[in-house]
């Protein structure tokens, strides 16, 4: 990164299951991430905090990387069918039910000086 004022700090917070992933692909494509355990109000659950410094030329490549690995998309589960008024489960098969996983409220913030020592 140089120091004319054009990088770019992310602030990523992630769900705890894709942090993982997320950060192997932004090492993979050689971008590096610092890592804070967090939990807070935008995701309402155990979260991971990711602070990637980037050049403004680069930007739109990490946010795609944190869109495609992080960001809310559908998964199907399989589900129990539980029999009305009773309570009981079914002897029916499970049911494919769509979900809504992932999610992440992502932050860029303009870097005035960055050191490395």
């Amino acid at each position: 990164m140089n120091e004319n004022g054009n990088d770019k700090l992310i602030l990523a917070v992630l769900q705890g299951d894709d942090y993982a992933e997320t950060v192997a692909e932004l090492n993979r494509n050689g971008f590096s991430a610092t890592l804070l355990s967090s939990t807070g109000g935008f995701l309402k659950k155990k979260s991971t905090t990711v602070m990637i410094g980037v050049p403004r030329e680069k930007l739109e490549d990490a946010l795609a990387i944190l869109k495609r690995c992080a960001g809310r998309r559908k998964r199907t589960i399989y589900r129990e069918v539980t029999v009305p008024h009773t309570g009981e489960l079914s002897a029916m098969p499970l049911i494919p039910v769509d979900v809504e996983v992932g999610g992440a409220a992502v932050f860029v913030l303009d870097i005035q000086q960055m050191e490395k020592y």
